[in-house]
């Protein structure tokens, strides 16, 4: 196995924290909302608010990395503002002062997502990229298996204990926080203008990309407008009969298999190419959703969450590491923000439309429509996408 940067291995320390201390507050913050009288209502304006800030920013942030030819300090405040939001949504409760933690929270997610993938970007090789974000995905969603395990047990001994898990999740916050600040920047030289663009200066990217980005990115985004919240899949088999401690532990589960094969197929796509991996992992999504679709037992949902797993570790770091494969490394933080940041929107959307078929048609039409739709972009990724190209310097450890 070729070498993997120090940097590499501190960023997938900060994620698995950061992720350990967000996801340890996932399933309890609907309740905890409730709990102080947010309406169902007011927590979708919330989510929805929060998340189209997150979008925004980074595309926003994303170029401003690039332009100013830096990634540790975004990286940096964008972490520290995470960690720093969790206590304050348990300070006050009143409605504004809970948007304004809330939005905090996704705001950084927005300001660091950007710089941190091209900080990868800047350490990896064009032989190693799938290996390097594989990595890092699966650090990451470690984290997002610990936390709700962590949650789980707390609230197992102090149920309706909401309040204290907000403070026990800014430890984790504050150690990915204290990791960050060892992050240094590799010798990047400004662009110019650097101190011109507004908010939406990012979308201009589009028009100078490389058509082989845009290509990838209009397949990745239309997939996004169909890949609705993972809610969705734990509402089946929550309706199939399992417990709410269940239902957790199938959102466990499947971030363990998530995290233990990020990894090893990130290295795969290195050997056998990225678009095999990331086509694989489509058709496993379009297998799980169709399967989804049928009424049966707890074992046959499990083996679905199993496969799901494997999809996400297919896809979630291999098609990151594909898109700044196909862009100039001083760039990748801009096309990496732009896709993101539109996925953000596309991801409310997608859970919108599968809510409304969910209401409408019954659960088994979102689900069948779902599943067509990842076979449509399948097809597109098959024949319209050109594999990856060795692109870019070599990477400096």
């Amino acid at each position: 196995m070729k070498a993997i940067a120090r940097t590499v291995w501190i960023l997938g320390l900060i994620s698995f924290f950061t992720d350990a201390a967000s996801e340890m507050l996932y399933p309890i913050l609907p309740l905890y909302l409730r709990h102080i009288g947010f309406t169902v209502l007011l927590i979708g304006v919330l989510e929805g608010l929060a998340e189209a800030t997150a979008g925004l920013s980074k595309g926003y942030f994303g170029k401003r990395s690039d332009l100013m030819g830096k990634r540790a300090p975004f990286v940096q405040l964008g972490y520290g503002l995470s960690a720093v939001s969790k206590p304050l949504m348990a300070l006050f409760i009143a409605p504004l002062w809970v948007f304004f933690a809330r939005t905090m929270d996704r705001l950084g997610k927005g300001i660091r997502t950007g710089a941190r993938d091209a900080m990868l970007n800047d350490v990896s090789t064009p032989a190693t990229k799938g290996t390097v974000f594989g990595l890092h995905r699966g650090m990451d969603t470690l984290g997002a298996a610990i936390g709700p395990a962590l949650a789980l047990l707390f609230l197992y001994f102090h149920p309706g204990a909401y309040l204290p898990l907000f403070f026990i999740a800014f430890i984790p916050g504050v150690i990915a926080v204290l990791l960050s600040l060892t992050l240094r920047d590799h010798a990047s030289t400004p662009k110019a203008a650097s101190t011109k663009g507004g908010p939406l200066s990012f979308l201009g990217y589009w028009k100078v990309a490389p058509a082989a980005y845009r290509k990838l990115v209009a397949g990745l985004l239309f997939f996004a407008l169909f890949n609705s919240t993972d809610m969705f899949l734990l509402l089946r088999v929550k309706g199939a009969g399992l417990s709410d401690t269940g239902t957790i532990g199938v959102y466990i589960f499947y971030n363990l298999v998530y995290a233990l094969a990020a990894w090893p197929l990130g290295m795969l796509a290195d050997r056998i190419g990225m678009k095999r991996v990331f086509l694989a992992g489509l058709l496993l999504f379009a297998l799980v959703y169709s399967g989804m679709s049928h009424n049966a037992g707890l074992l046959w949902y499990g083996g679905l969450f199993l496969l799901y797993g494997l999809y996400a570790a297919a896809t979630e770091g291999i098609s990151k590491a594909w898109i700044v494969s196909m862009v100039d490394r001083s760039d990748s933080a801009t096309a990496i923000g732009f896709y993101t940041g539109f996925q953000s929107l596309c991801a409310l959307l997608a859970s919108t439309l599968t809510g409304w078929v969910w209401y409408v048609f019954g659960a088994q039409a979102a689900f069948i429509a779902t599943a067509i739709a990842a076979v449509l972009v399948l097809g597109w990724f098959i024949w319209a996408v050109p594999a990856p190209r060795v692109h870019g310097s070599p990477a400096k450890n």
